[in-house]
């Protein structure tokens, strides 16, 4: 991607924290409240969830890190000279092609007004601080996951286990949701109740496969 396009970036660990983090919980929450029902000894059960914890990681850091890069795609404020020649191949009239690229650059002006009212920057691309967001977003990742996954670790009465997990991830929720709501300038409660929502339908969703697996 040329270095001269701007767009939509991580604007910093605060970004990284809000992506990074619920993903780590609520993906560890799942897999290990699935996981410690099945028939599986204690040793492949740490050996599936850490591997899943790891190799979910670096997915995530790897999104981040493409994230950062951008679309080229949809960076073109302006018809291309390719762009041009592939529509007059088409048979398009010139007044229709000139008219296409002033409804491009009329876009590109009101998508610029939206964001500077929204009070959303586009950067250039930067490679050290894409490195620096994916890393930052896969170690979130790590910690939220390390949570649901704390409990099993500590005691192979999984059981037990399992409903120290739930309540850890509920209240780890709340706080997130709290801290989000206050980096966002959003109402609290509302965004409490929603995440709350999401972890319960995650657990649901683990219960019903277990019911379906045993």
């Amino acid at each position: 991607m040329p270095k001269d396009q701007k767009a939509i970036r991580s604007s910093g660990w605060k970004t990284d924290f809000l992506i990074g983090f619920p993903e780590g919980l609520l993906l560890l929450f799942f897999t290990t409240f699935l996981s410690q029902g099945l028939p599986v000894t204690v040793q492949q059960f740490y050996t599936i969830n850490s591997c899943i914890w790891v190799a979910a990681s670096l997915l995530v850091m790897f999104t981040a890190f493409q994230a950062n890069r951008g679309d080229t795609q949809h960076d073109e404020s302006s018809l291309s000279p390719e762009e041009r020649q592939k529509l007059e191949r088409l048979n398009i009239s010139d007044p229709v092609i000139e008219n296409i690229a002033a409804e491009m650059e009329k876009d590109a002006v009101q998508w610029e007004e939206t964001l500077r009212t929204a009070h959303v920057e586009e950067r250039h691309f930067s490679f050290g601080v894409a490195i620096r967001s994916a890393i930052v977003t896969g170690m979130f990742f790590l910690i939220g996951g390390l949570l649901p996954l704390l409990p099993y670790l500590q005691d192979e009465n999984f059981p037990a286990a399992a409903s120290r997990s739930l309540l850890i991830c509920f209240l780890a929720m709340t706080v997130f949701s709290f801290i989000k709501a206050k980096m966002t300038s959003q109402s609290a409660i509302p965004v409490i109740l929603r995440n709350l929502a999401y972890t319960g339908a995650v657990g649901l969703g683990a219960y019903v496969m277990l019911t379906i697996f045993r």
